[in-house]
């Protein structure tokens, strides 16, 4: 529970109402709570071009009584699936909807706690910004509960709605209708907050008419008459958790700054080409696969690949080119066609001068026995020679059956002849969540995996395209290739 204190340390009766007065500022993306700010202020103290991402604080005198005002980030959206499938279904027929979108998750991103840290030693007033030109619904709901519920309990005692934008409402459209129309979600709001609300104008320049800003403040010292004076103060446990993480958000932000300055000086000019080659067995999710790593569906996935088929495109600053290729038999060499062998090593030959990494996909879903094993090791071997090894990753797919299982854990509930297939790749493996092309962040972990198993091999960075699986490379189709020019001039030997 959050700890709740009275704005007087002292005997003194008058130290009820104290000089100064804090607003701590809490609201959704675009509901204007940066402009809000500022019309309390009463200057361009924040700027209001621009998302807030950490939490300032403004000062300002209001009637002899010293104001601190905190403006927040944005409070983050949760996730709904109803939300995402719709949105995704939006995008597909460009339509656009009338909700914010959700940003993606940051790691410059901050609690409500941080604001409540910069007004110690606590707000007298939280006010949740809340715009009157955007649907208010259940999902904008559930956001408000949970930023409140991370400051701790007794919140909504010190909480008020503070609606801006009315200039937008029809002339002679009070905000009590706003909020009656609106539905069940803004009311809802409403009453947590002890039906306390307030209507800006941030358009409205400073006059002797604008008594908006007065307005509010009366209402925030009813407020405090009815909490007895007393602030709100976020509990110490809290805010340890709160410094905890965002420690951890800063060791993050480290780690990545330095894994892209290694690997800007490793690359040393423009992006390099990783050169991949998908092979497996039928069914396992190789085009879903490649469709992940290339983050949109270039290739058509639920239907057998006949031949191969080469796309390419920009992942994460490099030039991923990836093939695509028929499935193998499980059972044996001989029993996969020898077209479709064939078909495996064209596949390679398209990758001029050769692939970087043979991605053999297995889906986590499946058990490897050592038949299976041995045909695998047994494909590789008799189409691309004892090297291949070298440059063979186990690729996981269907990794969303995971859970939150470790892969680590799963490897080792696999058995022995799963931890033998990745002793023969040179325990280089990685898990993809391929029901998600372009949102998995794991692709660039993979990638990143890839160039540190092309600087393990040195000078044979790639696996060198040999003479017979050039043979009838006429017979590709014109349909299923790109021009021989998009792969040449690879800056990664």
């Amino acid at each position: 529970m959050a700890a709740v204190s009275s704005a007087s340390d002292t005997g003194d009766p008058r130290a009820r109402h104290p000089p100064e007065r804090r607003l701590l500022l809490l609201g959704g993306p675009r509901s204007g709570k940066t402009s809000t700010a500022n019309t309390i202020l009463g200057d361009e103290v924040f700027d209001g071009g621009t998302e807030t991402t950490h939490s300032n604080v403004g000062h300002t005198e209001i009637y002899g009584r010293r104001v601190t005002v905190v403006d927040t980030p944005p409070w983050a959206i949760p996730a709904d699936p109803a939300d995402d499938a719709e949105a995704d279904n939006n995008d597909n027929a460009g339509a656009e909807s009338d909700s914010p979108r959700r940003p993606p998750p940051s790691l410059d991103s901050e609690g409500p706690c941080m604001g409540a840290i910069l007004c110690p030693p606590g707000p007298h007033a939280i006010l949740l910004v809340v715009t009157v030109t955007q649907p208010f619904t259940e999902t904008e709901r559930r956001a408000a509960e949970e930023q409140l519920g991370a400051l701790g309990g007794g919140t909504w005692r010190y909480s008020m709605v503070l609606f801006t934008g009315i200039d937008k409402l029809p002339k002679g459209f009070f905000i009590e209708e706003h909020i009656a129309n609106t539905g069940e979600a803004l009311q809802w709001l409403v009453e947590r907050c002890g039906s306390r609300y307030h209507a800006f104008d941030n358009t409205r320049k400073e006059t002797e008419e604008n008594t908006q800003v007065p307005e509010l403040m009366e209402k925030v010292e009813e407020m405090i008459t009815d909490n007895q004076g007393w602030y709100f103060e976020v509990n110490e446990l809290i805010l340890l958790e709160e410094e905890q993480a965002r420690r951890a958000l800063e060791e993050e932000r480290m780690r990545m700054e330095e894994h892209a300055r290694q690997r800007e000086q490793m690359i040393g000019g423009p992006p390099r080409e990783l050169r991949l080659l998908l092979l497996g067995w039928k069914g396992v999710g190789k085009s879903s696969v490649g469709n992940c790593i290339l983050g949109r569906r270039y290739f058509e996935s639920g239907q057998e690949t006949e031949l191969c088929l080469r796309r390419q495109a920009l992942v994460s600053g490099r030039r991923v080119t990836i093939v695509d290729t028929p499935g193998w038999d499980w059972f044996s060499v001989r029993r996969t066609p020898k077209r479709i062998r064939q078909e495996s090593q064209r596949g390679a030959a398209l990758l001029r001068p050769g692939p970087h990494t043979l991605l053999l996909v297995l889906p986590v879903v499946s058990s490897l026995t050592a038949r299976k094993r041995r045909t695998l090791v047994a494909h590789i071997e008799t189409l691309f020679g004892d090297s291949a090894c070298l440059h063979t990753m186990v690729l996981f797919s269907c990794g969303d059956w995971l859970g939150r299982t470790p892969i680590e854990e799963h490897i080792l509930r696999g058995g022995r002849e799963l931890q033998r297939l990745l002793e023969y790749c040179g325990n280089y493996y990685h898990v993809l969540d391929s029901k998600t092309p372009g949102k998995d962040r794991s692709v660039s972990v993979l990638l990143d995996k890839i160039e540190e198993m092309i600087r393990e091999n040195g000078d044979k960075a790639f696996l060198p395209i040999q003479t017979e699986w050039l043979s009838e490379e006429s017979s590709y189709s014109s349909d299923n290739t790109e021009p021989e020019d998009d792969c040449r001039g690879c800056q990664l030997q």
